[in-house]
């Protein structure tokens, strides 16, 4: 016999959304490396995403993970800017992640690359958003869903 009430059965809904959007023309191990490396990001700028750590039944602990569901979306290399763009008017915690960084090892590289290049012509081919719900829905707009 369960002893939760119907309340805590109940599915918690956020009035915050963690989204990731894909360029659709990447590799499948692209696609998990950049997830990776954008998410990784949030937690550090964004500590209320980031939850209690896990235990198992022996007290082993791990570590915490967000809170919330990611959402992983694709889109065009023109959805991708113009999620780009409403991110940044809309001054949202991001992080992007370009296609001049596949040929760099570290991040000392990774920083310089992106560095190197002006807002608008980054080769954008994953970027990461968190914010209010309907915030990132803008941002997200015109993207689906990752298969």
């Amino acid at each position: 016999m369960s002893t939760n009430t119907a309340a805590s059965a109940e599915p918690v809904r956020f009035d915050t959304k963690i989204a990731v959007l894909l360029r659709e023309d990447l590799e499948p191990w692209q696609r998990l490396n950049v997830t990776a490396f954008l998410v990784s990001g949030l937690g550090t700028v964004v500590p209320e995403v980031i939850g209690e750590p896990y235990e198992d039944a022996d007290g082993v602990v791990c570590l915490p993970m967000f809170r919330q569901p990611v959402l992983v979306f694709q889109g065009t290399k023109e959805t991708l800017a113009a999620a780009h763009a409403r991110v940044l008017s809309r001054a949202l915690p991001r992080a992007v992640f370009t296609g001049d960084l596949f040929a760099t090892g570290n991040d000392r590289d990774n920083r310089a690359a992106v560095r190197a290049v002006p807002t608008a012509e980054l080769d954008l081919v994953g970027l990461a958003v968190y914010g209010p719900r309907n915030a990132v829905d803008k941002v997200v707009k015109g993207a689906r869903m990752h298969p």
